[in-house]
């Protein structure tokens, strides 16, 4: 473990410098306004999340006007993140899960949150880490991809990934590194083409499947 600490300790390094301000990049002013804007961002691009929220939050600005809209307004106004039925769903049994349990504020526990309609551990951990500033390990599609070429875990179960990735990187260090992780496997660390002839990890990633194919 000592070794695999070590090892995590130099790619963190590596991507502090790389990526020295790793901010998530949905737009938001409150823990509310980020937990919608999570929720819409499941299997949609962090940009068109940005295009809808604020006409959204315009409308809707807080969980009393959510949990009282007519969802054909709702729907009408995210339809273009997809999934937006079930999206407008979560939406409206969220806000009215805020109102009756925690006096329409956002929860600052893991426990709370993932109690919300449409959260799972990725939306609550994105809220703990960006809006309440605790430390937390989101882990979504980009991280799972570089963890695993980075041997960092050898897992696909998210559940499994986030505890595989508390255990090498530094406490302190939990929303920035696995942000760095996320923003490094969205721009470079790519699916199906990584940039290796870029990458700030080269000489690290022991994934040479991946570094061959990129030659």
């Amino acid at each position: 473990m000592k070794a695999e600490r070590a090892r995590a300790a130099a790619i963190l390094q590596r991507l502090e410098k790389s990526i020295p301000d790793p901010e998530t990049a949905l737009a938001h002013n409150n823990p509310f306004q980020l937990l919608i804007a999570t929720i819409l961002s499941a299997q949609c691009t962090d940009v068109r999340v940005n295009q809808v929220t604020p006409v959204l939050f315009a409308q809707f600005p807080g969980p009393e006007d959510i949990a009282q809209a007519n969802p054909e307004d709702l729907r009408d106004i995210i339809h273009s993140t997809g999934f937006y039925q079930n999206k407008t769903k979560n939406m409206i049994g969220c806000a009215k899960k805020l109102l009756e349990d925690y006096g329409s504020k956002v929860p600052d526990t893991i426990e709370a949150l993932v109690s919300l309609p449409g959260v799972g551990r990725k939306t609550a951990n994105v809220v703990l880490g960006s809006a309440f500033g605790q430390e937390a390990i989101v882990v979504d599609t980009h991280v799972r991809r570089v963890a695993n070429r980075l041997k960092l875990t050898r897992s696909d179960d998210p559940v499994k990934i986030e505890a595989d990735l508390a255990q090498v990187l530094p406490k302190k260090k939990w929303t920035s590194g696995a942000h760095r992780i996320l923003l490094h496997g969205r721009y470079v660390c790519k699916a199906r083409r990584p940039l290796c002839g870029e990458c700030v990890l080269y000489d690290l990633c022991p994934a040479e499947k991946e570094k061959k194919a990129a030659k």
